[in-house]
């Protein structure tokens, strides 16, 4: 061994551990920002092989991590200092718990000296700074002796790609971090997801349900998605003739333009009763809670079949055969034991065939569009569609655009990324730096790796300040800013109660002047010309803004007819 490998091994500390063990488990890449008690690790992390994002606000950091699992469909990794940049992080975490993202979240905590909620008067000091994540994180984990580190960051892995996959904080006090270390460097570490097949009986009992159904349909959330089960379901739709939709965050699960598929109109009465006269309703990874069951008012009635990772979901709003499994495995066990009845499935609606079922309904959803004055967003969504490359990966903020596109929007071959888990404001901008950089260290070129983010002028800015992280990165990403002078949603939905609205209107900055202090090309755009400056923006390198400046609305609710 040389005299310098004897040298950096006897200055190793806890946050070397850290370091190591996340090398070992396969991270790339890590996101956040330095703080006083995580010195120690930020020091260990400039001796590693990790890449390091630093955003400009803790929030950003996570939803970054959040589009950098999304993009690739590996583990996100953030790292934050205690107290308030712990604290700043919890909305971005609470999306990716809420959509079962899986992430690793590292925390510094104040000295060991100071746990235990005693009042020392130390900088940063909580009560309990892991009950703090508790909401928004599957397990929380502080670790106490430096060699619990690697242990208890393995452990942390597992439970974050363990289905249902989410967000896991461990937190390492400061003086931990910065301990002396004698144990060799982590080389090796080993985290396997642990399995939920499905349990037997509960298929064979669908299966029984199915073989005497004759109208079957399917509705996919993000669980089938996030589980890389298109195959299975598109293999069990065509098996039973059944038609299928997609909820927001499983838009993209199922071929859009598919004979039997009802795409994600949700949020339609022509749709809702389609599902409604279903004799078996199959919800896979879905909690059929609030858009996907078109706001509480579908009442089904005929069998419910639900499957989903997370118990508390089976169940939670509607009567069902609950069956706790993965996506993926649940309809690969339901796909071969269906293919085993002797005569198939036959489908039958009232007479008609279920692809006729599927294309009248559709054809009533255009016509109910139709009849509004809808124009202007209509085609302003299309032109996005169409200047999209059919691969391009997507991330949309909670904005009026983001609502069509949960119901209109065609994923192609791409994914299509959304804030509908917990519906916090600010996730477009963060969230697709992360998805192009992670797509980046996937492989891509940086062309390839390009990503469109989009905002409205009120979500983008939450982010405002990434302009300088994008920068700093050269991170491949588009963002459109649709500026429409306030909180253009809550705007409508006030208007449409109250008669006024109340605290929607916004004052903003030049939102090109901004990009280009920062080092990033902008310009404006008519609303009529987004498809081509986006196509233009597309093949630029780096990061370049689109702002478009118009009022846009939502097409009028059916819950409320």
């Amino acid at each position: 061994m040389s005299q310098q490998d004897q040298d950096t091994i006897s200055r190793r500390n806890g946050g070397d551990l850290v370091i190591e063990t996340l090398e070992a488990l396969g991270a790339h890449t890590v996101f956040g920002i330095p703080g006083q008690h995580a010195l120690g690790l930020f020091d260990a992390l400039s001796r590693s092989r990790l890449h390091f994002v630093s955003s400009r606000v803790e929030n950003n950091s996570a939803f970054a991590a959040d589009g950098y699992a999304r993009a690739t469909g590996e583990v996100g990794v953030l790292f934050l200092s205690t107290g308030p940049g712990a604290l700043t992080s919890l909305a971005g975490l609470q999306e990716a718990y809420a959509t079962s993202v899986p992430m690793v979240v590292v925390a510094s905590q104040i000295p060991l000296d100071g746990l235990g909620a005693r009042r020392k008067g130390m900088l940063h000091q909580l009560d309990d700074q892991k009950a703090s994540a508790a909401n928004v994180t599957k397990s929380q984990r502080t670790v106490h002796h430096a060699s619990g580190i690697p242990s208890a960051i393995q452990d942390a892995w597992v439970d974050a790609i363990t289905v249902p996959q989410g967000p896991v904080w461990v937190e390492v006090p400061q003086d931990v971090l910065l301990a002396p270390v004698l144990v060799p460097p982590v080389i090796d570490a080993l985290a396997e997801a642990y399995e939920h097949p499905p349990r037997v009986e509960l298929i064979d009992e669908a299966v029984r349900w199915l073989a005497k159904a004759s109208r079957p349909v399917i509705v996919a959330g993000g669980g089938v998605r996030r589980a890389g089960a298109k195959d299975a379901l598109l293999a069990v739709a065509e098996s039973l003739g059944a038609p299928v939709v997609c909820s927001p965050g499983g838009n993209g699960a199922f071929p859009w333009n598919h004979p039997l598929s009802l795409q994600s109109w949700v949020e339609d009465r022509h749709v809702t009763e389609v599902l409604e006269d279903a004799d078996v309703l199959i919800v896979v990874g879905s909690a059929l809670g609030e858009v996907t069951s078109n706001y509480f008012t579908l009442e089904p009635r005929g069998h419910l079949i639900q499957i989903d990772a997370e118990p508390r979901v089976l169940e939670s709003n509607r009567p069902a055969l609950g069956i706790r499994a993965d996506a993926k495995a649940a309809l690969e066990y339901l796909g071969e034991a269906l293919g085993q009845l002797e005569g198939g499935v036959g489908a039958d609606w009232h007479g008609q065939g279920p692809e006729k079922v599927v294309a009248d309904t559709l054809a009533k959803v255009m016509e109910r569009l139709d009849s509004q004055d809808l124009a202007k967003e209509r085609t302003f969504m299309a032109d996005i569609r169409n200047a999209v490359p059919d691969d391009m990966q997507t991330f949309w903020d909670m904005t009026i655009s983001a609502y069509w596109g949960w119901s209109c929007w065609d994923a192609k071959s791409g994914e299509f990324h959304s804030a509908q888990g917990a519906g916090g404001l600010g996730f477009g901008f963060p969230s697709a730096i992360g998805g192009a950089l992670g797509l980046q260290v996937a492989g891509k070129t940086p062309a390839q790796a390009r990503v469109l983010a989009v905002s409205g002028d009120g979500s983008a800015m939450y982010s405002i300040a990434e302009l300088a992280t994008a920068k700093q990165h050269n991170a491949p990403v588009t963002w459109l800013i649709v500026d429409d002078g306030g909180y253009g949603i809550l705007r409508e939905y006030m208007v449409g109660t109250f008669g006024k609205a109340t605290a929607t209107e916004l004052a903003r900055p030049d939102f090109v002047a901004l990009a280009e202090s920062f080092g990033v090309p902008a310009r404006y755009v008519e609303p009529e010309n987004v498809g081509a400056a986006l196509a233009e923006s597309f093949a630029a390198e780096g990061p370049n803004v689109v702002v478009v400046q118009t009022l846009l609305k939502m097409f009028a609710p059916t819950h409320l007819e």
